[in-house]
């Protein structure tokens, strides 16, 4: 293959990748790997200046955007930056200014590792958010912007303001919106970066509320009150906007890259996804003069950090058993340091995936975090085979009960059918006792394997016969008389949950947290639930009709209805309890900011168990706050409330009011 030709094949597999990773929010190549051939295509056509194409890759802003929102044109370019791997490149870059200008002052700013945003206000009022999109014409998703409860309704000032930015997930909202994911039976997000863009664009605002988003704002374009960058931002954190706190000025390109070295050393420990350092000139006077090249501006560059990728061995190959009799490959590897923690074992997704990268026992291979969170294995090194290394064959039967594996139409994954499997028991059940379903405390994976393997529990109705095995259960390890007292106590009061618990308990697929909420606010009891029609369920808004063919699947089974009235004969309640507006609550009326982490709620029910009773949930700390409630791990918001005279209670005094 002649130069020419490659110069068209990169533009060709750059398109894709850039389709997959803007578009599609479905990436099938790591960043590294897409930096890699933009940087060999640049190359090349810095060599073949007569190939110059200006739909090329390298000279488009961004790519295309979806038809599902309101197309809106910027009035000013959000322009993407240029990039720079190493710090020889960094100081190139300065040196260039420099050399004409002299001293410098540099601002530098964390690359937040999310989704470019513009936010407009009129008349101090919020008016629109519209993504990057392509950089001229982007997407107007207010409507998902709006639930950000960091992003100001309204500011101190009414001449019209554009401030951008970038929306991002947290990785505790990551992690959580994953975990419920996987409970559901949905495929999981790759990283926090493209969970941020599918929540962003969701059509339904209360899925994107649901998700946990935030935002940091860094530029605004035209800015006629500060005559530097770094005095913008400052302007903006007065008029309420979020600018990250670790935005520094230098009057050095080697200060900066002091800096970033020592950010590097702390990425891993930050609540969010960086993935560089972002440089630009701080005076506004020297950036008019830079100007701009046809693609990005000449005043900033954006340093990316290196991806941690090392190398490992698979060692073995094993599958998994999910609760929905789901089948995961993963890999067994050895031991290996990656992104500030030890890596054991990956996730190899499922049998196409092994095959697509040719992945064998025994094999080098490289492996990342995805996200900086999630091991995954990258590819093989197959230069390093010996002919030792095995390929890895799905097996056709469960490896824990032996059941025949099933891989379902449009489906990538496998299936062990068998409901009596013990895998599929142990997670069962363990999921119907989690916190946001019956919350019986006490009966967690390692304890319902324990049971299940003495032949304690078999079904969720052996759950409410523990209390006629106390002798068996205490002569087991670890196991005394309060143990056994605290077990049965949240046995029985799980028995008073509103029927939304057990639904979600249930593990029926698709039907989590949420579903399970909606579902029973519309059926008011299990019996009306249990014997709704298929029409019936897609009618209902957020359930849609392929969970409503799995819930009429579930109750099809006659085991599963006979289940439900055992649990009625055991006292469990199947009606829902409407926890609607409590005018008495000292909460009514009042401004709650939740902090820390919460051991007995899950953020989403703490904040739903406010607003039922009349509270407004903040997610910000001021004069005005009534009350902060707090976790463990606490941290400036509970500061600040103390600094402002600002009642605290902790999550026990919380249980206790309402």
């Amino acid at each position: 293959m002649n130069e020419n030709e490659r110069i068209q094949e990169l533009r060709k597999l750059l398109k894709q990748y850039s389709y997959e990773y803007y578009t599609l929010d479905r990436p099938t190549v790591p960043d590294s790997e897409y930096d890699m051939l933009f940087r060999e295509l640049q190359d090349l056509e810095a060599k073949h200046p007569e190939l110059y194409d200006p739909d090329s890759p390298t000279q488009r802003v961004g790519n295309e955007i979806l038809s599902e929102f309101k197309k809106i044109t910027h009035e000013r370019p959000m322009l993407s930056l240029g990039d720079v791997f190493s710090y020889d490149e960094l100081r190139e870059w300065s040196k260039k200014i420099t050399d004409v200008y002299g001293e410098v002052e540099y601002c530098a700013e964390y690359k937040i590792d999310g989704l470019a945003m513009s936010l407009i206000y009129e008349d101090g009022l919020f008016k629109q958010a519209v993504t990057r999109g392509d950089g001229i014409t982007g997407e107007d998703v207010s409507s998902n912007v709006r639930t950000i409860q960091s992003v100001p309704m309204s500011i101190p000032y009414k001449q019209r303001y554009d401030i951008r930015g970038e929306v991002y997930m947290p990785k505790s909202s990551f992690n959580r919106v994953n975990r419920e994911r996987r409970e559901n039976g949905e495929e999981e997000f790759a990283n926090p970066r493209n969970a941020a863009a599918g929540s962003i664009r969701q059509l339904d605002s209360r899925i994107c509320a649901s998700r946990g988003l935030d935002g940091f704002w860094y530029h605004v374009p035209d800015d006629v009150n500060s005559d530097t960058h770094y005095g913008s931002l400052e302007y903006a954190r007065k008029l309420g906007f979020i600018v990250n706190e670790n935005t520094r000025l230098f009057n050095s390109i080697e200060e900066v890259i002091s800096f970033i070295e020592d950010t590097a050393k702390i990425r891993h420990d930050l609540p969010y996804e960086i993935d560089g350092m972002v440089i630009k000139v701080n005076s506004y006077a020297l950036q008019r003069e830079l100007g701009f090249t046809s693609r990005i501006p000449k005043w900033a560059i954006a340093y990316k950090f290196p991806a941690e990728e090392v190398r490992t061995k698979v060692e073995d190959i094993f599958i998994t058993v999910g609760r929905t009799g789901k089948c995961t490959p993963n890999a067994k590897l050895t031991p290996v340091k990656v992104a500030g923690t030890t890596v054991s074992f990956a996730t190899l997704h499922n049998e196409d995936n092994i095959k697509d990268k040719d992945i064998r026992i025994g094999d080098t291979v490289i492996v990342r975090k995805a996200g900086d969170i999630i091991p995954e294995v990258v590819r093989a090194i197959k230069e390093n085979r010996d002919g030792s290394q095995v390929r890895f064959t799905f097996p056709e039967h469960c490896p824990v009960c032996g059941g025949k594996l099933y891989r379902f139409e449009d489906e990538a994954a496998h299936y062990c059918v068998n409901t009596e499997c013990k895998a599929r028991l142990v997670y069962s059940i363990a999921h119907f006792t989690e916190r946001n379903a019956m919350n019986i405390d006490g009966l967690g994976e390692k304890r319902v394997e324990a049971f299940l393997n003495e032949g304690l529990l078999n079904s969720f109705e052996d759950i409410y016969k523990l209390h006629n095995r106390r002798e068996d259960i205490l002569q087991m390890e670890k196991f005394g008389q309060k143990s056994f007292d605290n077990l049965i106590e949240a046995i029985e009061n799980s028995k008073a949950n509103s029927v939304e618990r057990l639904i979600n308990g249930l593990g029926i697929r698709q039907v989590g947290e949420k579903a399970a909420r909606i579902l029973a606010a519309h059926f008011k009891n299990m019996d009306a639930f249990m014997n709704a029609s298929l029409e019936e369920l897609s009618e209902i808004k957020d359930i849609g009709p392929i969970t409503a063919e799995y819930i009429r699947e579930f109750f099809n089974e006659a085991s599963n209805r006979e289940m439900i009235n055992q649990l009625k004969l055991f006292g469990v309640n199947m009606n829902y309890i409407d926890t609607s507006l409590n005018t008495d609550s000292i909460f009514n009326g009042k401004t709650v900011v939740l902090t820390g982490t919460l051991e007995r709620f899950s953020r989403n029910e703490a904040t739903a168990l406010l607003e039922n009773l009349g509270a407004h949930v903040s997610g910000s700390v001021s004069k005005k706050t009534d009350y902060v409630i707090y976790g463990t791990e606490a941290g400036s918001k509970l500061d600040k409330a103390r600094e402002l005279g600002v009642a605290t209670m902790d999550e026990s005094e919380f249980e206790k009011l309402i």
